[in-house]
């Protein structure tokens, strides 16, 4: 059952996992929201974590940074490990106006500018898109929640410092919402393996203004994302 990236023993991990890009950020979460979370993997620094929210275990572990990173760690947890739902919360950049700091994204579609899909030979181009039933679920609660949130398109790049300036602009034009690094890959590998998947962002910056998350508004933004990855965990264990 161990692979090349993850030690976890056969039942430790929990059918849905939350997947921040950061390793340390799931440790918080599973040290402020989890009950008797342990550790089931250090690997590489990428820690893994099973615990109980509302009575129901629920994983959370890091990805890492980049499409690649994400590819590996969903493609073992669905494979190897019988995950049914990797519900991914990260954060991103505003590329639309439309989108303020600290909003939430929901990524029903994906572009990218990676070749991640070529794996596949598919006699075509691929849509990456979330699934249904998760992004369904999640907008109801962020209504419920009167939360400020978007949904729509996203953008997935290997690229973090362009060499280029401006093209993050020609998305705008198709209407995405904001760029990352990760959604690609988790819905391709979920698409493939016949499993569920859903990305929710916090806009953190925004292309269009010098304002970013103070650290005060990052903890109440993200506990807003957190939270409702949770209900979702609950909702299909």
């Amino acid at each position: 059952m161990k692979t090349f990236h993850n030690e976890a023993e056969p039942g430790q991990i929990a059918k849905t996992v939350l997947m921040p890009g950061d390793p340390l950020r799931a440790k918080y979460i599973a040290e402020n929201y989890l009950e008797d979370a342990i550790c089931y993997n250090r690997v590489r620094g990428m820690n893994g974590y099973t615990g109980t929210y509302k009575g129901v275990p629920v994983s959370v572990q890091g990805s890492g940074m980049g499409i690649p990173s994400m590819g590996i760690y969903s493609y073992e947890l669905f494979q190897e490990y019988g995950v049914d739902n990797i519900i991914r919360i990260g954060t991103a950049g505003a590329v639309s106006r439309k989108v303020h700091v600290g909003e939430l994204i929901f990524a029903m579609g994906c572009c990218t500018n990676s070749n991640f899909a070529a794996q596949y030979h598919l006699p075509g181009t691929f849509a990456a898109v979330a699934d249904y039933g998760l992004l369904e679920q999640a907008v109801n609660k962020a209504r419920r929640e009167q939360a400020g949130f978007h949904v729509g398109n996203v953008f997935s790049s290997d690229v973090f410092y362009e060499d280029q300036a401006g093209e993050k602009g020609a998305w705008e034009k198709m209407g995405v919402l904001v760029q990352e690094m990760e959604t690609f890959s988790l819905y391709c590998t979920a698409a493939r393996t016949g499993k569920r998947a859903l990305s929710m962002l916090t806009a953190g910056s925004s292309l269009h203004t010098s304002e970013a998350l103070t650290n005060e508004q990052r903890e109440k933004s993200l506990d807003m994302m957190i939270r409702c990855a949770l209900e979702l965990a609950v909702e299909n264990c």
